[in-house]
């Protein structure tokens, strides 16, 4: 089950998993989009289902940041059996061309000259782009105006018309505009750079070395999976992975996959899930 619309990057890689998946369990994966405005939806109807391995959910990134914008059904964390990570990739930190900054540290010393000037778009309140946006704000100190939309198209159009200036887009919305023309990348916010864009830096390389951030995907189950399913689930799904084609397929998306033990994927949860509480604490942030 996925928490988001069809064709967007969450349903793309359940897709692209339940194919390979079927072939390693060999029954056939079918893939149920559930979408809402915060992702929460799909998630609560996969994790109330019978805990034997037939209902898996895809969890994206900003099931992390939902805990501390919403009122949950369910914990996040005890109600669920972690599979594995599936993939991690980057934002891109990209602007309108016509802002005067040609790298990341002049769009910082542009806020601060004018600070509340500046406008930064994102998909809503409580969104992980939102999150993702005011993390950066929050590190280096700089005043820049939150615009939310309702989805990311009219974010992105908006940032190519000049209505808002900057974006934290994911690499499958947010490169073929930066390919074009119409959008000027400055960093991406992962620890190494985007093989689609080598010449441009990460946020860390940039100036900022206190700033990364991961967009990803994993796997879970309903809490109570047996341990014998878990591991069988866990093997096909670390299988599936390492298939060659896997890699040039989520490249599309600007995305690697991971795979693991479902240990070092419960452990990411936990520490995102405290990291993006303490910033929606400190920074007021609320959902609409």
């Amino acid at each position: 089950m996925v928490a988001f619309a069809r064709g967007g990057g969450s349903d793309f890689i359940a897709r692209l998993l339940a194919v390979k998946l079927g072939e390693k369990l060999g029954q056939p994966v079918i893939v149920e989009a559930w979408a809402d405005v915060s992702g929460n939806l799909g998630a609560e109807l996969a994790l109330k289902a019978p805990p034997d391995g037939y209902t898996l959910f895809l969890a994206a990134a900003s099931y992390t940041v939902n805990p501390s914008i919403y009122r949950l059904s369910f914990d996040p964390l005890k109600d669920i059996t972690p599979i594995a990570q599936l993939t991690r990739g980057p934002f891109i930190v990209a602007i309108n061309p016509k802002v005067p900054a040609n790298n990341l540290k002049e769009l910082v010393d542009l806020a601060k000259r004018q600070p509340g000037k500046l406008t930064y778009g994102s998909a809503g309140n409580g969104s992980i782009v939102h999150m993702v946006s005011e993390y950066f704000l929050d590190t280096t100190g700089i005043d820049i105006v939150h615009a939310p939309y309702r989805g990311t198209s009219p974010t992105l159009t908006d940032a190519i018309a000049g209505h808002i200036q900057v974006v934290f887009g994911t690499v499958a919305s947010t490169l073929p505009f930066v390919k074009s023309g119409q959008l000027k990348a400055l960093a991406v916010t992962t620890s190494k750079r985007l093989l689609a864009l080598p010449d441009i830096p990460t946020v860390m390389e940039a100036g900022f070395p206190s700033y990364q951030v991961t967009n990803w995907h994993g796997l879970v189950a309903p809490k109570g999976l047996p341990k014998d399913i878990q591991a069988r689930l866990g093997k096909a799904v670390n299988e599936a992975l390492t298939m060659p084609e896997m890699d040039s397929c989520m490249a599309q998306d600007g995305l690697t996959a991971v795979g693991g033990r479902p240990e070092e994927f419960d452990a990411l949860l936990r520490r995102e899930i405290r990291q993006w509480g303490a910033l929606a604490k400190k920074r007021g942030i609320k959902a609409e």
